[in-house]
């Protein structure tokens, strides 16, 4: 597997400037090697001269052919990155097929202490407490421990409390390729009224 957190060594001696269409064949191979989302800036580090908006339209050319050929798998933005992933049209027959495993089991009281984090963020953990109306440093510690939540820094003024926020991890495990594609809660409110009915 590859090891994004190391970028990949290039030879040095290689003065060669790869073309545009190598440029996309190389993504596309580190791509399909890699267990986890890509950043812009990791690929950049590979090429010389190649900026990153060159990186981001070859990714775009590659993620357009996938869909012309009509490809059972897709190039998806996530997480600040990017990643190959089985077309959703196809989820079924691969959990079918596969014994599905979740990465991070959650608690009830996790999920909702994560929920407040993930929207009221940056929060402290007393204002998570007063949201939930109970100790909240064990469920909190364990998101960090999980690496859904990361210390963001101190509030100013007295006591400067920790602030915490949500991490790329938990932007990886429940799909969202940023915050801002986080459903709003009149939309998660309709979601829960419909599971009532339901």
């Amino acid at each position: 597997m590859l090891d994004i957190e190391h970028p990949i060594a290039i030879d040095a001696t290689n003065t060669l400037a790869p073309d545009l269409d190598e440029i996309k064949s190389i993504l596309e191979a580190i791509l399909f090697v890699a267990s986890e989302p890509i950043s812009l800036e990791q690929f950049s580090q590979l090429f010389d001269g190649v900026s990153t908006r060159q990186i981001r339209q070859e990714l775009m050319r590659l993620r357009d052919e996938y869909q012309e050929l009509n490809r059972s798998f897709q190039l998806i933005e996530i997480a600040n990155g990017f990643q190959i992933c089985t077309d959703t049209a196809y989820h079924q027959w691969v959990e079918k097929f596969y014994t599905r495993q979740i990465r991070v089991k959650l608690s009830p009281s996790a999920l909702e202490a994560l929920a407040i984090v993930a929207y009221k963020q940056p929060v402290t953990r007393s204002e998570v407490e007063e949201i939930r109306g109970v100790n909240s440093d064990s469920v909190l510690s364990s998101l960090i421990e999980k690496q859904m939540v990361r210390i963001a820094g101190r509030k100013p003024g007295p006591g400067r409390s920790l602030l915490l926020a949500t991490t790329d991890e938990f932007l990886e495990q429940f799909g969202l390729k940023d915050l801002s594609t986080l459903p709003s809660l009149e939309e998660i409110e309709q979601i829960l009224n419909q599971a009532e009915t339901e």
